[in-house]
């Protein structure tokens, strides 16, 4: 029994070495195809709406919530909450929860 282990062991020991080893080298597929300054210079047509127009886009729906989330990549807010600071609550951070802060 012991000789047919170990002939089967060489066999297969035989076949593995056999055979080529071939290593692929992977090529991940990018993200994203990046951009280029014609692409940059492009720009989309704007769509302005008025007030009006919402209004009206919304009249005979049910009421729903909104939010808004208006930061330094939508608008350049950091002075007004740094002006916030100052005058309305010098060293703290208790002007984000005074009404008039959001309303000013």
């Amino acid at each position: 029994m012991r000789k047919i282990t170990l002939a089967f062991g060489a066999v297969c020991l035989l076949f593995t070495l056999n055979s080529a080893v071939v290593a692929r080298a992977s090529t991940p597929q990018p993200l994203s195809t990046g951009t280029n300054v014609a692409k940059l210079a492009e720009q989309a047509p704007i769509h302005w709406v008025s007030v009006a127009q919402i209004e009206n886009s919304l009249l005979g729906r049910q009421p729903i919530a909104v939010g808004f989330d208006i930061d330094d990549t939508v608008l350049f807010s950091s002075p007004g909450f740094w002006r916030g600071q100052k005058t309305f609550s010098p060293g703290s951070d208790a002007y984000l929860k005074i009404p008039s802060f959001g309303k000013k």
